[in-house]
């Protein structure tokens, strides 16, 4: 920004020697911008500790940290010997009350059986599905799945293990997008959009956000919101970058150099300008935005006025300059 301000003031205003007074030309603007930085830290969209439903004894981790994987990818996996064996009995009694239950429509169509005898076989048949549908889930629930595409930020056990259900195994992070997490103030935000692509400085290079959604900041009368931007690629976790919140502002008033102001009443300030009969004239002004060396102020300026840039160290109010 600071670089911005002084292009800008090149492009408006020039500089010539009066009597060794370096002065400036006024060019009354319409907006000014302003440029403010906000550091946030890189977060991952998704990050899931990673553990069995199940109790067992780890068979095999496939994963270390710092591999990449794929989602549905089989990560770990329990010994599954005892899992194995139920649902193959449980397959076996699915199956023979599945022969049965047809066989007994057969006799009930014939007549050999009771409806009594039928129902019996039916509900039979419904309780060796369950079982069979219990036990493929509980022979599933012996790998432990990639749950989306990642890389394994931490591994906490290992291979001969017996464990608990619900005991962390892994740790996975979301390898496609990070998000940044940025307290801004409530004076910005009406000048921010849901949706739009903001610049951050990332380690020097320059790269686009979307700010995809607000938060509130934890209670306790904060005046900022919690702003959170989706960048389109990955970068590391933990990184921190920083936001360059680029803000145009409506205001009638000119730019002119903080050494070209002197303090005047009732919170105003004063430049010295030098009028069309070459007369040093005090011109009363108000500092709505500053940055660096340099103030955007409105006040009794107008296009053309010449800002003595040294303000009040050398100058005589009403003296006529030749």
């Amino acid at each position: 920004m600071q670089q911005t301000i002084k292009i800008l003031l090149i492009t408006i205003i020039f500089s010539v020697e009066l009597l060794a007074m370096e002065v400036l030309e006024v060019k009354i603007l319409n907006a000014y911008s302003m440029k403010k930085e906000f550091p946030g830290k890189l977060l991952p969209i998704e990050q899931s500790k990673l553990a069995f439903e199940i109790p067992g004894k780890i068979n095999k981790i496939y994963v270390d940290v710092g591999d990449s994987v794929s989602e549905g990818e089989i990560l770990a996996k329990l010994d599954d010997r005892e899992a194995a064996a139920q649902l193959n009995q449980a397959k076996a009694s699915y199956d023979l009350s599945e022969q049965v239950l047809n066989r007994f429509e057969d006799l009930r169509k014939q007549g050999h059986i009771s409806i009594q005898e039928l129902d019996k076989a039916k509900s039979d048949f419904i309780i060796a599905k369950s079982q069979y549908e219990f036990f493929k889930v509980k022979l599933e629930q012996t790998s432990l799945m990639s749950p989306f595409n990642g890389v394994i930020q931490g591994r906490f056990l290992d291979t001969g293990t017996v464990i608990n259900s619900g005991i962390p195994i892994l740790e996975i992070i979301d390898s496609n997008y990070v998000e940044a997490h940025i307290s801004v103030p409530v004076t910005y935000l009406s000048d921010m959009e849901i949706g739009k692509e903001y610049d951050f400085d990332f380690e020097g290079k320059e790269i686009k956000a979307e700010l995809t959604r607000l938060a509130p900041m934890s209670p306790g009368g904060s005046d900022s919101r919690l702003a959170i931007f989706r960048f389109n690629e990955f970068f590391n976790p933990g990184s921190i970058a920083n936001l360059q919140l680029k803000i145009i502002k409506k205001a009638s008033g000119t730019w002119v150099p903080l050494k070209s102001l002197s303090q005047s009443d009732q919170g105003l300030w004063t430049v010295y300008t030098i009028d069309s009969k070459n007369i040093v004239v005090r011109d009363i002004v108000e500092i709505i935005y500053f940055e660096d060396d340099y103030a955007f102020v409105n006040g009794t300026l107008r296009d053309g006025d010449l800002v003595v840039l040294g303000g009040a160290a050398k100058i005589i109010e009403g003296k006529k300059v030749n």
